[in-house]
């Protein structure tokens, strides 16, 4: 079945007055693929067609994808033709432009449609200047005439007019600066619209900053909505005026370090090194401005001596953390993140865009925190769950899941099964996989006010459980350990009933 946004342009651009753009507009969209014709670019399309059409009498048979936009990403491309080996894109200006925008666009394009492992051709057409330019291979921006267009067109065959939705996937686009830190490094990664937006009201803020009280902005959102990305973006264009300080709160890796040792204008430090011994903190008199990922992990101590040497020299302080709003609030490990509600001025932003995971595993992991009480969907074909009777049957299901390729993720404060491989939940924060099991014992319970909640003291299972799953992209398998009343209502979910 065709996409409905790929058009014939010489079909639309013969449209001659707005009402009827309209009503084309009506016939063309389909289902959550709404069409739009913008009118400024409709001069510009027409125009380009025009041109097309004098310099090939084939041009009224071409189609594009006309707008298409990646919907969480909020990344669109005017124009673009896909053959078996080649992709065409062209944007359309009407108004003169600077080549270093126009490049810059046009680079940020095929950063993004590289994936696809094709040959890309980039063009923009600006329409008041009836100019054509073409991205080189060398990443120069040269004019061309319409015969050079033209050529690349003819030459692409049997060309893909299907969901263009289903060639990329965004979770490509989203990378995180702890795995993978060369990308990062050499910026090879670009923010939602989401992230922009908050990352402009915080610089704005710091901007704007008059230091009579203490500046501390959060942002919070599931796993997969690029906290960490966002927060060390921020630290990166701050230090390019003065020193940053970075506390990560997660679980400490190598590539913190490695982070530590290329970045000159930004110290990274882990706050579990310098949880139990305040007074060894490092000289935060150098800083101009003190970031913490990780924030929900942070404890309270650290909290306090943090942000009140923050007030005392007026240093701003910008948190990320996890949004946590579906977990029992007995199960949150501190009142860390609490405190920071009662700072004044303080401003809280949300990341609701996920891009790691789908929305499915999204679900299904809301419902098993919360029970039956929570349940929009019918089916989760993603998840699986067993029950194991004893530790050994346990062990063995849970082997039968790592052959299948899924990343264990234990729990130390919890039953120990002996298995082929895991990875504590301690050392998991900076891990995705594809597929995730993780185990449910008979330490967990369902509680009718608060949902899912541990009977572990002082720590919270439930928390860790939930921190878990959510490293999972595509798949989550339970393993339930001699707990039926949980199995009986992780069922009821699976099954849809509320």
């Amino acid at each position: 079945m065709m996409d409905m946004r790929t058009v014939n342009i010489y079909a639309l651009t013969r449209i001659k007055n707005i009402a009827n753009l309209r009503r084309i507009e009506r016939q063309m969209s389909g289902r959550n693929k709404m069409l739009t014709i913008k009118k400024w670019e409709f001069g510009s399309l027409t125009k380009l067609i025009d041109r097309l059409m004098e310099a090939y009498d084939g041009a009224d048979r071409l189609n594009f994808f006309y707008s298409f936009q990646m919907p969480k990403l909020g990344k669109e491309f005017d124009l673009l033709r896909i053959s078996e080996d080649t992709i065409i894109n062209i944007e359309l200006k009407s108004d003169a432009i600077a080549d270093e925008r126009i490049k810059k666009q046009l680079l940020q394009n095929r950063y993004y449609l590289s994936y696809l492992g094709k040959n890309i051709r980039s063009y923009t057409y600006i329409s008041n200047q009836n100019r054509l330019v073409r991205l080189t291979n060398s990443e120069n921006l040269i004019d061309v005439g319409f015969d050079v267009l033209i050529e690349d067109l003819i030459k692409q065959t049997d060309c893909f007019e299907h969901d263009i939705e289903h060639m990329f996937k965004e979770e490509n686009y989203i990378i995180s600066p702890l795995a993978d830190s060369e990308r990062f490094l050499q910026k090879e990664y670009f923010l939602t619209s989401q992230q922009k937006d908050i990352a402009k009201r915080i610089q704005t803020a710091i901007r704007e900053y008059d230091r009579q009280e203490l500046l501390i902005r959060g942002f919070k959102g599931l796993p997969g909505t690029g906290k960490t990305l966002l927060l060390y973006d921020i630290a990166m264009n701050l230090s390019y005026k003065q020193k940053v300080c970075v506390f990560h709160c997660g679980s400490q890796s190598d590539e913190l370090d490695t982070l530590d040792k290329r970045l000159k204008r930004i110290d990274f430090y882990h706050e579990k090194v310098y949880e139990k011994a305040y007074e060894n903190l490092p000289d935060l008199s150098q800083y101009s401005y003190f970031l913490v990922d990780e924030a929900h992990l942070m404890s309270g101590e650290f909290f306090d001596r943090l942000t009140e040497y923050a007030d005392k020299h007026k240093i701003p302080v910008i948190l990320s953390y996890a949004n946590e709003d579906s977990i029992a609030a007995s199960e949150k490990k501190n009142g860390s993140i609490e405190k920071v509600f009662s700072i004044p001025g303080y401003e809280e932003y949300k990341l609701t865009n996920r891009i790691r995971a789908n929305a499915e595993l999204s679900s299904f992991i809301q419902c098993l925190m919360q029970g039956n009480k929570y349940n929009h969907r019918k089916d989760y074909p993603s998840v699986s769950i067993v029950y194991a009777n004893n530790v050994s049957e346990a062990a063995l299901l849970m082997n039968g899941y790592i052959d299948q390729g899924y990343m264990y993720i234990s729990d130390s404060n919890i039953s120990n099964i002996d298995c082929k491989y895991s990875i504590d939940i301690e050392h998991a924060s900076c891990i995705e996989s594809d597929c995730v099991a993780m185990l449910i014992d008979s330490h967990f319970t369902y509680d009718n006010s608060e949902g899912l909640t541990g009977d572990v003291e002082a720590t919270s299972i439930v928390r860790n459980l939930f921190h878990g799953l959510n490293r999972a992209k595509c798949k989550i398998a339970v393993v339930v350990l001699d707990n039926e009343p949980v199995c009986d209502t992780i069922l009821n979910i699976l099954q849809g009933y509320s």
